[in-house]
C-alpha cells in the first residue's frame, strides 16, 4: 500500500483544550480504517502545522476520501503521497 504524509492544521475554535483534541484520535483511526487506510503514526508539531499524520492507503481515492473524512473531526488535512528513502535505491538501478 502507499504511503501518505499529511499536515494537519486544526480548525480555530473546534477544540476547548488538549484533551478535547486528544480523544478524537482513536474516532479518527476508526475511520480512516473504514476508507482502506491505516494510521501508521501521528506526531504533535510546533510550528506551522499542528499535527504530521503518516498513514497508508489502498490507492489515491482511499487517501483523498480520509482528508475529506479528517474534516469532520475539525481538521484540515494537506496530503503528499511518501515514499520511503530505500525506495530510491530500486529506482537508480530501474534506470526510471
Amino acid at each position: 500500500m502507499p504511503t501518505y504524509a499529511a499536515f494537519a492544521n486544526v480548525k480555530t475554535g473546534q477544540f476547548q483544550n488538549v484533551q478535547e483534541l486528544g480523544s478524537i484520535w482513536g474516532d479518527l483511526r476508526q475511520d480512516l480504517e473504514t476508507r482502506e487506510c491505516s494510521l501508521r503514526d501521528a506526531y504533535v508539531l510546533l510550528g506551522e502545522r499542528d499535527v504530521l499524520l503518516l498513514f497508508d492507503a489502498a490507492d489515491r481515492q482511499a487517501a483523498l476520501e480520509a482528508s475529506i473524512a479528517a474534516e469532520r473531526y475539525g481538521i484540515e488535512l494537506q496530503t503528499m503521497e511518501a515514499m520511503h528513502v530505500d525506495e530510491l535505491g530500486k529506482l537508480a538501478e530501474d534506470g526510471t
